[in-house]
């Protein structure tokens, strides 16, 4: 028996591959029919489930009992999807609630995506297991760029599913990078286009002698030659429903018919200048329509166009123009569109410098022989990989909900990973035992405005006064790019963590927009959240000067000082109760101010009472500030500091504020 070997893997929208490394260069492994793409297309038959081409006549002759383009479906929810039901002819479980996991109807069972992407997943095994002529279960498994943590987990689900042990997910891009072999050049700046059946991914890698660093991405989770052909479908169904009388739009097989139709033709398009639509209806009436390229490219230009959105940011995230970028790879079946190619000739400024994308590998398999690369990479190397070291980053930036719905950001978006951060937080109502930490993710300045990940609680906290407990809260992102979240009470050792695993994922509409919203609406954000910070600034030191009234430093302070105080603390809350930003600073600015001698004298009584027989650590302990306490009206400061290069380290302290007169506990 051969030696098991890992393999890559492309779970593609349209189609799926499996490929190794041969010698020193990646291979595909073709199927029992000989070919080398395996559509993803399951079906049920009454010979079992069929894979691939064998399952294509299915969707043709009985659309009920076939699922394609599985991969949209992928850590997604009802919300996410109404907008394409009316084109596939499968239908999703009733009664499906937003949030819960996508189940579809077909071959009499109720599946989730994961489940039918696992089905081409094994026969993609099966395939390398009849060309080895040994078991394989290992697999580096592809996700586009800008896949969130919801669908790369169900992505990692379906391989697990389909028996394999998924030792990496990669970026489609990188991968594809990788399958080039650029980092033969050494050195230089490289730009990935990847426009494929379901996703569109562009991303800007740095290269210096074999590491692939990716510094900036960028894309649509929802955007890909699928929506090419569900535009060019619904013309054509309008077209029949007026021209021969027959709506058919709810006749599955005709449907896939006429999707049959507009993809021979939009394949044709690339190479020759007309093309005709020819479909048989079940009527036996015949639809035809001659459409030229020009005419094709007219209709398309729209969908074309949301991907110059993308590139132009990915750029200004790396900082980088277009002149500055060596190297542009084009990957996926759709950038053999002409507009497509002209389209990336444009926004890099290519056919200016006498350049031309990279387009000598077959797009649809540039993705699957890079995957092959980065599996023999973790497979132990050879000669043509021992050199190769994969940077990749995180698209979309992490962090936790912090007091008054502001975001505690704790992992910026193109953090390289696998990354790792901390963040340290305190609490901000006294005798405060649980904490309930909640998990974000966007670029807005409010919790509200982002995408809700997890919630898991801390639980079993020591009551102790506000600001005491010291809560530290970890972010760990993996090499395949998911989240894992820790919390832990450092004075009492209690923890808590969570694999971060939400049932679906982000809307297409939330992944392209989520960015964009964060400058569109910079200024708005970061106001309001300034207000709520001197809002939750002014509520704790009014609350510190309430209860210092009890203490014996009180009664040290002559009538103007407590009179002055009385003052200020009339000034600020009615500061509060305005709103404004400016005013509320200037009157914790006046409080303090008046509350200094206050402050000093409280800390003086406190030392002299606690300092018997005690070291000055054990004393600060004892009257609730450790040794390094700020002022006990102040707001604590930020402070930040850089650990290895991989890695971003910083420390924060937020106040973290219990409901526990209302039974509820929450991290605001």
């Amino acid at each position: 028996m051969a030696d098991e070997r890992v393999v890559g893997i492309d779970l593609g929208t349209t189609n799926s591959l499996v490929a190794y490394m041969e010698g020193g260069a990646p291979v595909v492994i073709p199927g029992e029919d000989g070919e080398r793409l395996v559509p993803s297309v399951v079906a049920w038959t009454d010979n079992g489930v069929v894979v691939g081409n064998a399952a294509r006549g299915t969707l043709m002759a009985d659309s009920a009992s076939a699922v394609y383009s599985a991969k949209r479906l992928m850590g997604r929810d009802i919300e996410d999807v109404q907008g394409e039901l009316k084109l596939f002819p499968f239908k999703l479980a009733e009664g499906l609630r937003p949030g819960e996991v996508l189940k579809v109807s077909v071959g009499g069972l109720m599946l989730t995506p994961p489940e039918i992407s696992a089905y081409v997943l094994q026969q993609l095994k099966k395939n390398a297991e009849r060309f080895f002529g040994g078991p394989v279960t290992k697999a580096v498994i592809t996700v586009p760029a800008y896949f969130n943590d919801a669908q790369r987990q169900a992505t990692k689900d379906a391989g697990r599913i389909a028996g394999l042990e998924v030792l990496r997910l990669v970026n489609e891009p990188t991968a594809a990078a990788l399958a080039y072999g650029l980092e033969k050049n050494k050195d230089g700046l490289i730009a990935v286009y990847d426009f494929g059946g379901g996703t569109f991914d562009v991303s800007i890698l740095k290269l210096h002698e074999g590491i692939f660093e990716v510094v900036a991405t960028g894309g649509d989770t929802h955007l890909g030659g699928d929506d090419i052909d569900n535009l060019m479908i619904a013309i054509a169904l309008d077209d029949i429903a007026g021209d021969l009388g027959e709506d058919v739009r709810g006749n599955g097989e005709a449907v896939q018919a006429v999707r049959k139709a507009v993809i021979e033709a939009k394949i044709l398009l690339s190479s020759t200048d007309n093309a005709t639509l020819n479909v048989e209806l079940p009527s036996g009436k015949h639809y035809l329509r001659q459409i030229s390229r020009e005419q094709f490219e007219g209709l398309i230009a729209g969908v074309i166009a949301r991907t110059a959105g993308p590139c132009r940011q990915a750029l200004k995230d790396a900082g980088l123009s277009a002149a500055q970028i060596d190297e542009v790879v084009l990957v996926g079946g759709s950038t053999r569109i002409p507009a497509v190619r002209a389209l990336v000739d444009d926004l890099f400024e290519m056919k200016a410098r006498g350049k031309k994308p990279h387009t000598e590998l077959n797009p649809d398999e540039v993705v699957a022989l890079g995957a092959a690369v980065q599996a023999q990479i973790l497979a132990g190397g050879s000669a043509a990989t021992e050199d190769l070291l994969l940077l990749d980053v995180t698209p979309l930036s992490l962090g936790i909900e912090a007091l008054g719905g502001v975001v505690a950001k704790i992992i910026q978006r193109n953090s390289t990973i696998p990354a790792s951060a901390t963040e340290h937080f305190t609490t901000g109502v006294d005798g405060q035992t649980n904490v309930a930490i909640h998990v974000v993710q966007g670029e807005r300045e409010l919790a509200k405005d982002c995408r809700s990940l997890a919630r898991f609680d801390l639980k079993g906290i020591p009551p102790m006064v506000a600001g005491l407990p010291r809560i530290e809260v970890k972010f760990l992102i993996d090499a395949n790019g998911i989240l894992h979240v820790s919390a832990r009470e450092q004075r009492s050792g209690k923890e808590a963590e969570v694999e971060v695993k939400p049932t679906y994922g982000l809307t297409d509409e939330q992944v392209e927009t989520m960015i964009l919203d964060s400058f569109d609406n910079a200024e708005t954000d970061i106001q309001e959240r300034q207000t709520i910070e001197a809002k939750n600034e002014a509520e704790t030191i009014l609350s510190a000067v309430k209860k210092g009234k009890g203490h014996a430093a009180w009664q040290m302070l002559t009538s103007v000082e407590i009179e002055k105080i009385a003052t200020e603390v009339s000034f600020l809350e009615a500061a509060v109760q305005g709103g404004e930003y400016k005013v509320i600073r200037n009157g914790i600015e006046r409080l303090d101010k008046a509350t200094r001698r206050f402050a000093e004298l409280m800390m003086d009584t406190a030392v002299s009472g606690a300092m018997q027989g005690k070291t000055m650590e054990a004393a600060g302990e004892s009257i609730g500030e450790g040794p390094t306490a700020p002022h006990p009206f102040a707001k604590a400061q930020v402070s930040s500091s850089h650990a290895a290069a991989d890695t971003e380290t910083k420390s924060i302290e937020e106040s973290i504020y219990d409901e526990a007169t209302a039974g509820e506990s929450t991290e605001d």
